[in-house]
């Protein structure tokens, strides 16, 4: 399980990462608050920020759920899909936002097969007893 919580952790890191980027592009192109929207190349960062933290809620109960149904090191290399889906879609989407969708995928994907996998954990349990 410790692998599982290591990947959660890192996720929450790599927001936070995020946020930093974003703070750093705000100041960079003179977006000042609150405004979000102003240099293309800021809401690239900020939207990549909002779109994680969209995506960081679903991963996570997916995640620390699924470890609780399956064995916790399938959750966790899906969890570690996730992360690097996330780094591409970063990488690409400030770079050229048409080109975001494998970075988006290959972290979206994860997600839901988590939660999927949580749900059917939670279901074979139910209908154990």
């Amino acid at each position: 399980m410790v692998w599982v919580d290591i990947v959660g952790l890192l996720a929450v890191i790599q927001l936070m990462v995020f946020i930093t980027l974003v703070g750093n592009a705000r100041y960079k192109y003179g977006v000042t608050a609150p405004a979000t929207s102003g240099h293309p190349v800021f809401e690239r960062y900020f939207r990549v920020q909002m779109n994680t933290i969209e995506c960081l809620l679903v991963l996570l109960p997916g995640l620390w759920l699924a470890a609780k149904y399956w064995p916790p090191k399938y959750a966790a290399i899906v969890g570690a899909i996730y992360l690097v889906g996330r780094v591409l879609y970063l990488l690409n989407y400030v770079r050229d936002p048409a080109k975001r969708s494998f970075g988006y995928t290959l972290s979206v994907v994860p997600a839901i097969l988590l939660v999927a996998a949580a749900l059917l954990g939670a279901l074979r349990t139910l209908l154990q007893r």
